[in-house]
């Protein structure tokens, strides 16, 4: 009588254990190596110089409009005089047709399946590059590095002139178009364009990461049986964990704080923070007082990505630094 238990490589667990283990030694090196008084210091006296105009920002943000016109934000040592007035009203008031509330519903719309479809597509082709030998691999992949050449702003009128009219070969229109003007709370230009100016930079950073895993671990697995789907999902996914929350912090933050992209691409119903935090202070700057509280809004956001993610970007950044 035979029994089969149907479980998952135990060599390849092994091998991954055994290569988290070796990360986390070398972690744990490159900091004691980089580390020292004289860089703390200066690290310190550094984020001391950058965080003054900020604390000034956001103590504007409480002041009233009419404080903050008369006298500067550091005038509240010897005069304090706050109000949450300025949050309330930020929220509620906006200069385009949208409040700064609705705006910032819009943002989380576009940021977040803006972070997340490149990253599902850079991992595929960036392991694809890394693991699966094909034909004219290596000029692809250079063809996909010389993207990052390419300008931003070179690509916003051929996009939107595809977006607007479609794309037509040999008289058949393969790409329909969105008809901005016509189109309503709609995301899907604004993802597309995000998607497609991130890939390249996001396929570099994870193939250089994913290029890396010692060949040893994928030979284990493919002797074990271990098909590309299973190598990928539960042997590359988690090992370039660190290098996959570090690009999602930059290219989160890159995407909420985007200004230029949003302005061309959004309709007027889909907005987001920037583009109505821009106009907030109103036609001639005189509520700027409203924008530093609007300011300090949409970095809330950024703040928590960035503190749930930080452990992870932490490795990402040490990831390589040493050799074990």
């Amino acid at each position: 009588m035979t029994i089969e238990v149907d479980t998952v490589p135990t060599l390849s667990q092994r091998a991954v254990r055994a290569e988290a283990r070796r990360s986390r030694r070398n972690e744990s090196e490159a900091q004691k190596r980089l580390s020292s008084r004289t860089a703390t210091i200066v690290a310190i006296v550094i984020a001391l110089v950058w965080t003054i105009p900020t604390f000034g920002l956001f103590v504007t943000s409480f002041r009233p409009g009419a404080a903050s016109a008369t006298t500067g934000w550091w005038t509240v040592f010897t005069d304090p005089e706050f109000t949450l007035g300025n949050y309330s009203a930020a929220l509620t008031s906006g200069g385009t047709a949208l409040t700064l509330g609705e705006s910032f519903l819009n943002s989380l719309a576009i940021s977040i399946p803006a972070t997340i479809i490149p990253i599902a597509l850079a991992a595929l082709a960036a392991y694809a590059f890394a693991w699966i030998p094909f034909k004219g691999r290596g000029f692809l992949f250079v063809a996909v590095f010389a993207l990052q050449i390419l300008p931003l702003q070179m690509a916003l009128v051929p996009l939107l002139s595809l977006f607007s009219r479609g794309l037509t070969i040999g008289g058949v229109n393969i790409f329909p178009g969105f008809a901005l003007r016509g189109v309503e709370h709609s995301f899907a230009t604004v993802w597309i364009a995000h998607v497609m100016f991130a890939l390249p930079l996001a396929i570099f950073l994870l193939h250089n990461f994913i290029r890396e895993i010692p060949n040893e671990l994928i030979e284990a697995a493919r002797m074990d049986g271990a098909g590309h789907g299973q190598i990928f999902f539960r042997m590359i996914l988690p090992l370039a964990m660190p290098a996959i929350a570090s690009f999602a912090i930059f290219q989160f933050l890159w995407v909420w704080n985007d200004l230029l992209v949003a302005t061309i691409f959004a309709p007027s119903s889909s907005l987001p923070l920037t583009q109505t935090l821009n106009s907030l202070s109103g036609s001639w700057g005189n509520k700027w007082y409203l924008q530093s509280a609007g300011a300090f809004i949409s970095i809330i956001v950024p703040l928590i990505v960035f503190f749930a993610l930080q452990r992870f970007f932490v490795r990402g950044l040490l990831a390589g630094a040493t050799k074990g």
